[in-house]
């Protein structure tokens, strides 16, 4: 069964239907709201308060897009406005720019699976949060940057450009913080 018959299934009042979504979107959406307020606790009421707002607005969904991308776009306002964080507003952009020149190469790190999640958990704490989201849903979720320009509200010139940025302040924080040092072929 596809999501939009699911869709249909809880419209036809067969409310125990949007389990499925609460079951499927529920990690990411903390991942999002998280990366957003700062702290677990704040996030979890955001994104209850998220998934009570997707089933109440659900006739307002439009099959265009994804049910993910409006839902994880219903978790990203919540949590702005929750935690009235302005996301694009004074990123850290003098540093990238001051950033030595890294290379756009995979990290060639001799380490084990465990250290390297300490490390990318520990660098996107660091991060902004604007840029942790979208390294977040571009890498974690495999959102393509037009999924990510609705979730978010940005253009999609704009979500290459923070993109592009974002990764490039996480590979300058892993080598200055970490000292690995990233080689290219």
């Amino acid at each position: 069964m596809n999501e939009n018959q699911r869709v249909q299934q809880v419209l036809s009042g067969n409310s125990s239907a949007f389990a499925y979504f609460v079951e499927a979107y529920q990690d990411m959406a903390i991942t999002i709201a998280h990366r957003i307020c700062g702290n677990m606790q704040d996030a979890e009421d955001v994104v209850q308060e998220s998934f009570v707002k997707a089933y109440r607005n659900l006739r307002s969904f439009r099959s265009d897009s994804k049910f993910s991308t409006w839902l994880y776009r219903i978790v990203y306002n919540t949590a702005i406005t929750h935690s009235k964080t302005q996301m694009w507003i004074g990123s850290r952009e003098t540093v990238v720019e001051e950033a030595s020149q890294v290379a756009d190469n995979a990290l060639e790190i001799n380490m084990d699976e465990m250290e390297r999640k300490e490390i990318v958990s520990e660098v996107m704490q660091r991060m902004p949060k604007g840029d942790a989201l979208l390294l977040t849903l571009y890498y974690l979720e495999d959102n393509p940057v037009k999924e990510i320009a609705k979730i978010t509200g940005l253009n999609e010139p704009n979500v290459k450009v923070k993109l592009f940025r974002a990764r490039k302040l996480f590979k300058e924080m892993v080598v200055s913080n970490y000292g690995i040092q990233i080689t290219g072929s």
